[in-house]
């Protein structure tokens, strides 16, 4: 009786020991899982975001976005992700709406003293004040020097005619938007005495009238 007592106790002793160190261990997972989500995790999440850019009371630009999620990289850096994508407004001087940019998604990112916007996504660059409308896929935005640009394919909408190309640069209101590798592009010649006709842009050897 006494052995069967002993070799009990035995096994109990190793059912209790191995059961601990199955909780330790899942423990242990869970807690480095927990770690790996919070570091990965935004520091500040902020929906239906409405944010105003003003100066001496007017309002220069407003930025709408359905989510908006702050994440820390380091001690001088962050990042701003729009997952849902925004709507930027930019006004003239007179408070007028002047242009928009809207795109699928959207990053902002700060480190130090510099700060670089990128949209990704069926962007959408619309000056209204001149009737123009740029389409790509992706655009970034240097607030430093002011300008918006791109490398990727361009189309270019505006009173003039359409064009198309790769590459664009203009400054941060699309007023002077230039195309850098343009190709097939056509103009529209008003004010003639034959009414609207269409010229090549790229490889012009006269208009091309209308039969």
């Amino acid at each position: 009786m006494a052995l069967k007592r002993k070799s009990c106790k035995a096994v109990k002793m190793v059912a209790v020991l191995w059961i601990a160190t199955i909780a330790v261990s899942c423990a242990n997972k869970l807690r480095s899982v927990d770690a790996d989500q919070i570091s990965s995790a935004p520091t500040q999440v902020i929906l239906d975001m409405n944010a105003a850019q003003t100066e001496n009371g007017v309002v220069q630009m407003r930025l709408v976005a359905p989510r908006m999620e702050r994440y820390e990289l380091g001690t001088d850096e962050s990042m701003e992700l729009f997952p849902e994508g925004f709507n930027v407004l930019a006004y003239n001087e007179e408070g007028l709406l002047e242009t928009q940019i809207v795109s699928d998604k959207a990053e902002h990112k700060v480190s130090g003293d510099t700060e670089q916007w990128s949209a990704y996504g069926n962007v959408v660059i619309t000056n209204y004040l001149e009737g123009q409308r740029l389409m790509t896929d992706t655009l970034y935005w240097d607030r430093e020097r002011q300008k918006i640009y791109t490398d990727c394919y361009v189309r270019l909408y505006s009173p003039q005619g359409f064009m198309q190309g790769y590459g664009m640069e203009s400054d941060e209101r699309a007023r002077d938007a230039q195309l850098l590798r343009p190709f097939d592009g056509y103009g529209i010649i008003s004010n003639d005495t034959t009414g609207r006709v269409y010229e090549d842009t790229v490889n012009f050897i006269g208009p091309r009238y209308p039969r």
